[in-house]
């Protein structure tokens, strides 16, 4: 996500996702897409799903305009009565280890609290929210697996949905609840934000899922320290 190679991303997010996009078109394949949560932005515009909202929206990097793109293109064509595009949001778990910086905190305060006992978070650099008290839709990946096979048992659903909680936590309540499934007392540090990423930071992201659970989505999503701890204990702990 803080990749700054626009063409690189253009070809390897817009370009390939539009040539499958027509190749399952053509062929009459069930086509789902990943887009994101980093379309939404700075959240001016909430963060509705609805077809309307897509248009307005501006996401703060190169990444999350990639996939905008393609919604963008998705919509204009007409193609979203027929494919499914599912806007991830934070997502975390099993699986993820290949990612390298992109890995989730999760991920990789578990490996630092090993080692050191204690984590680093982002310094908040506006008042209105506290050093922590930034707030993110997690989604633990065994749920947007469920989600998605919704999707594709469903194929008589389509359009663009988000894939998220519904409920935002912070990334204090995150750390707390590493700390707790690794039953070790919270150490807690804060660190400045490198400048580079004050403008392109997300500080609120919260998924508005009622046209999800229109759609006829009744998945039930598990809480974030339940998540987590299925995650530390089961997958971690049993293969660091």
């Amino acid at each position: 996500t803080t990749e700054t190679d626009q063409a690189y991303l253009d070809d390897n997010n817009t370009g390939t996702t539009r040539e499958l996009c027509a190749w399952c078109l053509a062929g009459g394949t069930r086509f789902i897409y990943a887009s994101s949560a980093a379309t939404y932005g700075d959240g001016e515009q909430g963060y509705s799903d609805d077809d309307a909202v897509t248009p307005l929206l501006q996401p703060l990097n190169l990444y999350g305009w990639s996939k905008q793109k393609f919604d963008l293109i998705a919509l204009r064509e007409g193609w979203l009565d027929r494919i499914a595009g599912l806007k991830y949001f934070n997502v975390f778990g099993p699986g993820e280890a290949h990612k390298g910086e992109m890995r989730s905190v999760i991920h990789k305060a578990y490996h630092q609290i090993r080692e050191t006992g204690a984590f680093a978070l982002f310094r908040s650099h506006r008042p209105e929210y506290a050093d922590g008290g930034q707030v993110r839709d997690f989604v633990y990946v065994k749920d947007a697996v469920a989600v998605t096979l919704f999707f594709h048992d469903h194929p008589e659903v389509s359009g663009l949905y988000n894939c998220g909680t519904g409920q935002a936590r912070s990334w204090l309540d995150l750390l707390r609840a590493i700390y707790a499934a690794m039953e070790r007392e919270p150490r807690i540090d804060f660190v400045d934000m490198p400048p580079h990423l004050r403008d392109k930071y997300q500080y609120f992201t919260e998924a508005d899922t009622r046209k999800l659970r229109a759609a006829g989505c009744g998945h039930a999503f598990q809480p974030l320290e339940q998540a987590v701890a299925d995650y530390v204990r089961r997958h971690l702990e049993a293969r660091p």
